[in-house]
């Protein structure tokens, strides 16, 4: 039987997989609860993604349990609400991407990344389909005639919000494609009017997430990239993030949770449609399994992971000098 492109893909997956299981064997200096028997809570806010099933798919599997742990998750409206819970402590971990993050120590809220929560699977951005990987895609208006990136110039192009990650991942496709990002008008939209503004013109191009990604292809839209897989290329981009009160006054627990982090994504990456699933379940998304982008949960955060996203945030005038990284990442123990 020919394997499929996604199939391949998971046994790519599959293969990194070991790289978490070895650090899970290496970092594991416990695995048996508390001495008395009793389980520290720790309060997660996610954002209601479909990865999220790594975490959700650990917890049943009774790994944060082994590590002495019971998590209470809740969902918060973006990433910023989640960071901002983090740093004031009416979380102990929250779910952010880089991009967020970064802003957020560049205004000096103190925060830490304590797990990876998704990302890329190493040379993802190389792959012949780097779309396989990407839940996010920028679509064109059949009307504009557009059918690639370098024919945006002096377009009108939809994103949910300014300034923030989709703007930031398409201003980063533009450049490398020698458009002008100053030439480009960017308007705000929601994604259900975006996909609809696509459909009628309104709009020459919009940043859209899953599933309106399918919606746009249905309504004739044109694909022409898969921008977040190029901007972050591979790695780790969703992170697990403690403000540096809870790391210095629950390192215990902190440390428990990325020991149990590691066993939930290495048995994520080996059983991918269970984490899918639980993520289906988690977010009660009406998508199949097989309509999901295949995800990948990294076995650690590189610094590299941060310092290129960094770099890049700076070349594209997002940031106006790099945010300091030194002790961002709290090493797992």
């Amino acid at each position: 039987m020919t394997a499929t492109p996604r199939t391949r893909l998971a046994a790519g997956i599959a293969a990194a997989a070991a790289a978490v299981l070895a650090l899970t064997a290496c970092s594991s200096g416990t695995d048996a609860p508390a001495a008395d028997g009793e389980l520290t809570t720790l309060k997660v806010a996610t954002i209601g993604l479909v990865s999220d099933g790594a975490l959700l798919l650990g917890d049943e599997q009774g790994f944060f349990e082994e590590e002495g742990l019971r998590i209470e998750t809740s969902v918060v409206a973006n990433p910023p609400a989640g960071l901002a819970a983090a740093q004031s402590g009416q979380v102990d971990i929250a779910y952010a991407p880089s991009i967020p993050l970064l802003n957020a120590l560049a205004s000096g809220v103190p925060l830490t990344v304590v797990a990876p929560a998704d990302g890329y699977v190493e040379g993802a951005s190389e792959l012949d389909d780097p779309a396989s990987v990407d839940d996010t895609g920028l679509y064109a208006s059949a009307d504009s005639g557009i059918t690639e990136v370098a024919e945006l110039e002096g377009a009108t192009i939809a994103v949910p919000a300014r300034k923030a990650q989709l703007e930031v991942v398409i201003a980063d496709s533009l450049q490398r494609a020698g458009v002008a990002t100053e030439s480009v008008n960017w308007v705000v939209l929601d994604f259900t009017s975006a996909v609809a503004a696509l459909a009628n013109g309104t709009v020459d191009a919009a940043g859209l997430v899953s599933p309106f990604t399918a919606e746009a292809e249905a309504g004739g839209s044109t694909f022409i990239d898969a921008p977040s897989v190029g901007f972050f290329e591979e790695g780790a981009v969703g992170l697990w993030t403690a403000g540096e009160n809870t790391v210095s006054g629950k390192a215990d627990a902190i440390a428990a949770f990325q020991r149990a982090v590691a066993k939930s994504n290495a048995y994520a990456n080996e059983n991918p449609d269970e984490a899918i699933q639980a993520g289906i379940d988690y977010t009660s998304s009406t998508l199949a399994v097989d309509q999901i982008k295949l995800p990948f949960w990294p076995a650690e955060v590189a610094p590299i992971d941060l310092e290129r996203v960094n770099e890049k945030l700076v070349a594209l005038g997002f940031l106006p000098e790099p945010v300091d990284l030194e002790g961002v990442i709290v090493s797992a123990e």
